[in-house]
């Protein structure tokens, strides 16, 4: 019988809302109904257990990126899992075709190996107005060839692709995603609000880093993020490190789009979770400064340094967001949005045992994927 661990004392978050003095229960890999009379339990009185992290966009992290080689992909994903992230999907930086074909090939297998969740193309059909750290002279428009070529070479574990949908070949592409199951995401676009409603009506369904990379909100002409928000289709992501958004435009998005429609994500690059320093992102160099990562050339932001324990404690003691709001944010949507909501992204029986556990200010202590602990507490 494989081992059952009772975790007992916490404030456990689960769906219908936060459970004071509540237990959960691992069984091997999985979360447990019922706990056998020889069960460890452990003690975790003051603390907060919530559902594993699940990052939808994130190019690296402990020095590597997601380019390869396999090592590492591998480092990056460990750096993030002792950050809480027990569920994330690897996104590339625009490149050439077969660059990113490639790229995409080795990250399927590590895909079918469960070390990700899955692949996120970001560029090269994008905007060059609003190319942000993509290299101007590699973007292109989103010809259906190409963007079938990519999710060939991911061979079924392609989980999004952000596109400017506005360009010549957006829309079609769309479809095309929509028809093969990945998510269509708008991002680093320059459309105007009426293309936007035009790509949700075609079926996309993200908005790449919400406010970021794309036109801001105007009163007469108000662009996407008008058309993002009130969608209810839609599932905006948000980059909560301090510097992507000002809080006035977080409150913005929770008020409009509402708890269940807001994703967290890091948009972490290499020097998520080692510090300031020359770093490359894609084919370009950035420099770290106090935590905020901008190219070399031309400054501008490069991704982010943010990992979603910070993004977490953030939110709730900084933005004060409610906790159980914040867990939908960093679990249960991004989960939704996967597919993977009947394995993750909640603390219900039968799920898999990913959970992290955090002290009465929020700081990380703990983290458990599939029932073993990545992060010991070590609470004796």
């Amino acid at each position: 019988m494989p081992p059952t661990k009772v975790l007992a004392g916490a404030s456990v978050v689960l769906p219908s809302g936060t459970v004071p003095d509540g237990r959960v229960i691992v069984e091997g890999t999985r979360i447990a109904a019922t706990a056998r009379p020889d069960a460890e339990r452990i003690d975790v009185s003051g603390h907060w257990l919530v559902p594993g992290f699940v990052d939808l966009h994130n190019h690296g992290g402990g020095g590597a990126s997601f380019a390869g080689p396999v090592d590492d992909v591998l480092k990056a994903v460990d750096t993030h899992r002792r950050h809480g992230t027990t569920t994330l999907v690897a996104s590339t930086v625009t490149d050439e075709t077969d660059v990113l074909a490639r790229q995409a090939g080795l990250l399927s297998e590590l895909a079918e190996q469960g070390d990700i969740a899955g692949i996120h193309f970001e560029g090269p059909f994008i905007s060059p107005c609003r190319k942000g750290a993509h290299s101007v002279e590699l973007l292109r428009d989103p010809d259906p060839a190409e963007v079938r070529k990519l999710l060939d070479a991911a061979r079924g574990r392609a989980r999004m692709v952000t596109l400017a949908t506005e360009l010549p070949g957006g829309l079609d592409s769309v479809r095309l995603l929509a028809e093969h199951g990945v998510i269509a995401a708008v991002g680093h676009t320059d459309a105007t609000y009426e293309q936007t409603v035009e790509a949700i009506d075609a079926g996309a369904t993200v908005a790449t880093h919400l406010f970021n990379a794309m036109p801001a909100l105007g009163h007469r002409a108000p662009g996407p993020v008008a058309a993002l928000l009130e969608d209810e289709r839609v599932t905006v992501e948000l980059i909560n490190d301090g510097t992507h958004l000002h809080p006035a435009a977080l409150e913005l998005a929770f008020n409009r789009a509402g708890a269940a429609r807001v994703a967290f994500i890091t948009d972490a690059m290499d020097a998520a979770g080692i510090g300031d320093g020359r770093y490359l992102l894609g084919p370009l160099e950035v420099e770290v400064n106090d935590g905020v990562a901008r190219l070399v050339e031309g400054g501008s932001i490069a991704g982010s340094t943010l990992t979603l324990d910070r993004a977490f404690k953030r939110a709730v003691t900084v933005d004060r967001l409610p906790v159980e709001d914040v867990v939908a944010a960093l679990s249960a949507n991004p989960a939704r949005l996967l597919g993977l909501d009947d394995r993750i992204g909640s603390l219900e029986p039968g799920k898999d045992a990913d959970l992290v556990l955090l002290d009465a200010d929020f700081a990380l202590k703990g983290v458990m994927r599939r029932g073993e602990w990545v992060v010991d507490p070590q609470l004796g």
